[in-house]
């Protein structure tokens, strides 16, 4: 396994600066001039202006500076500054990729690697459940493929969506990913109360925390294995259903509404 780290610049009122900049700045370098810089990479010569406006905007100061034209016309090149952004900018990924390194000894043998620990931290989501899982089927039609993910021992999660994301995200079975699904999604019922139903997806789980509010109510699940899982009822339904922590209830969510990723 490989880790590879990457830095973003950020400044309030600019748009950030990543590595594809920084490979139009080396580009630049190259080339001696932005147009043959945009053929280099691919992009057009306007989007290479814009970029690099983005880019001196971010560092309030010309990364690039350009040549009087001789034979060939005029040309551009680093600035002093651009240079010293663009080591910067490897040094450090180097130090953050060698950082990540030095961790994954020390998580040897908890089941967690490195990569999945940053990625668990540094990942945002609107999504109230992000449930980490390994893919144990993915069965496929001509346009769908479903692909079931084993959360704890005795518990699964099933999600549909296209053939192609599969492709995408590469999934297949013992591969991990990680299901996100909004919390106003889940429909809660009381456990051994719910006959046959055409939902998917049928947890079972005990009550661990009811949050009430004037409209809704937040209720969360134990389901296993360390694993909670959060839905958003009304506060009616939640009094009418007689929820209270403890009770054992059953969470039914559409195959349709999972979304899957991955690291």
């Amino acid at each position: 396994m490989s880790i590879r780290a990457h830095v973003t610049f950020e400044a309030d009122n600019a748009s950030p600066m990543g590595r594809e900049r920084i490979r139009l700045l080396e580009a630049v370098a190259r080339a001696g001039s932005i147009s043959g810089a945009a053929r280099a990479i691919g992009i057009t010569y306007k989007a290479a202006w814009d970029a690099l406006d983005a880019v001196n905007n971010l560092f309030g100061r010309p990364l690039i500076a350009a040549q009087a034209g001789g034979r060939r016309g005029g040309g551009a090149a680093l600035t002093p500054e651009g240079v010293r952004v663009i080591e910067t900018f490897h040094r450090l990924e180097a130090e953050l990729a060698r950082t990540l390194k030095t961790l994954e000894p020390d998580l040897s043998g908890t089941g967690i690697s490195a990569t999945t620990l940053m990625w668990n931290f540094l990942m945002r989501t609107s999504a109230r459940n992000a449930l980490r899982g390994t893919v144990i089927a993915v069965v496929e039609d001509a346009v769908s493929a479903e692909v079931t993910l084993a959360l704890s021992e005795g518990t699964t999660l099933t999600s549909v969506i296209t053939r192609d994301s599969v492709r995408d995200l590469g999934l297949f079975a013992g591969r991990e990913a990680v299901a996100l699904i909004k919390s106003s999604f889940v429909l809660l019922a009381p456990a051994g109360e719910v006959g046959r139903t055409s939902v998917r997806n049928r947890l079972e789980g005990t009550v661990s925390r009811r949050e009430d509010a004037a409209i809704n109510t937040e209720i969360t699940l134990e389901i296993g294995g360390g694993k909670t899982l959060t839905a958003v009822i009304t506060t009616g339904s939640a009094d009418e259903l007689g929820f209270r922590v403890g009770d054992r209830a059953l969470a039914l969510i559409d195959a349709a509404h999972v979304i899957l990723a991955v690291d």
